[in-house]
């Protein structure tokens, strides 16, 4: 029988799975919103994930991360965010690395040495400033969806400066803006650049980057301004909001491999 190893990340705002195999190659990823019941929403991933996959047995091993991860009741460990994105991002890019998390409710700037091994890392002030949930503040005050906002940001190389570092104060800065007649599309824009603006305070990146996490995923854009401040390209892995499960997915498989014979 084939060996399947889990990651789970338990997110405030969205709960990210994933199932490797034994030569660590990806079987399935599901995300759910993490809603209020995370020990809940992380066995309803399991059981789709398991059925994506295929798999006729439980994880021989699982390792939970994130917000939520200890309300993850069928994993055998935990282990820090930092730790989990860390192995995901450097198993994807075998390099010393300068990693971007952008988070529902905080950053992490991650820097990796050429073995994988953290060398240091930052996060954000105790706000929402920068985060995915300042981008859904802007969403909510604009009227629009979220999934609307990229599309508006890209539309535009014409940004209105959003001076505030505070989410409250800067929805009053929109408010002025609207009274004034500025496009919306300059509006987003200059939310973006805010979000990167926040990024950049947080830590000089320096050699090669990778950005991660779902606002991300969902607003390209941001990467692209990102880009350009830093004047160099700025990677991102394929499915960057799983990059958490998947270095605890490989953490399981490492745990599962280091146990002495007889105790599997």
């Amino acid at each position: 029988m084939n060996k399947v190893f889990c990651g789970v990340d338990i997110g405030a705002s969205a709960t990210k799975l994933v199932l490797i195999d034994a030569a660590g190659q990806v079987l399935a990823r599901v995300v759910r919103p993490s809603g209020v019941d995370y020990a809940g929403t992380a066995r309803h991933c399991l059981e789709t994930a398991s059925e994506d996959a295929g798999a006729d047995a439980a994880p021989a091993c699982t390792v939970a991360t994130g917000y939520g991860r200890d309300n993850v009741d069928f994993a055998t460990e935990k282990r820090t965010e930092i730790h989990c994105h860390g192995a995901g991002c450097f198993h994807l890019a075998q390099r010393a690395l300068s990693i971007i998390d952008i988070g529902g409710q905080d950053n992490k700037v991650i820097h990796l040495d050429d073995r994988g091994r953290l060398q240091e890392f930052k996060m954000n002030r105790k706000c929402a400033a920068g985060t995915g949930a300042f981008i859904e503040e802007i969403a909510l005050r604009l009227g629009l969806g979220v999934a609307e906002l990229d599309s508006l940001a890209a539309g535009t190389d014409d940004p209105v400066s959003l001076g505030s570092f505070c989410t409250v104060f800067a929805k009053t800065e929109i408010l002025s803006h609207l009274r004034q007649g500025v496009p919306v599309e300059a509006i987003v824009r200059g939310a973006f650049v805010s979000v990167v603006d926040r990024i950049i305070e947080m830590d000089p990146l320096e050699g090669a980057v990778m950005a991660t996490g779902g606002v991300v995923a969902h607003n390209p854009t941001i990467v692209e301004i990102l880009a350009a401040r830093l004047d160099r390209d700025v990677s991102v892995p394929e499915s960057p909001q799983f990059t958490g499960a998947l270095g605890a997915a490989l953490t399981a498989r490492g745990l599962f491999d280091d146990q002495p014979e007889g105790d599997t």
